[in-house]
């Protein structure tokens, strides 16, 4: 893993995601999960034609859901604990 894709603050993990780093994974799970999930919970609604504003923001929603929850496996497979600085909270030195 390059030191790139690695992240320690909050800060550097959202600029990952803003960059689109988790793209090239979440894109294709969201995409799978959220078909599955829209045609199990609305295709009555959608093939019959009664599909409303409500109905396709919970499509939406199967789709933002997994591709949030990839994005944070991606980002927590990434992350690199900080070196707290100053002595160990036991008093004892840092290697």
């Amino acid at each position: 893993m390059s030191a790139a894709m690695a992240w320690s603050r909050p800060g550097q993990a959202l600029a990952l995601l803003q960059r689109g780093h988790t793209v090239r994974t979440a894109a294709p799970v969201a995409l799978l999960v959220g078909t599955v999930l829209s045609a199990v919970n609305q295709s009555d609604v959608i093939l019959s034609g009664h599909a409303g504003a409500g109905t396709w923001i919970r499509v939406a929603v199967n789709f933002l859901v997994p591709f949030t929850v990839a994005s944070w496996g991606y980002l927590s497979a990434r992350r690199v604990p900080r070196i707290p600085d100053g002595p160990s909270p036991s008093g004892a030195e840092s290697p």
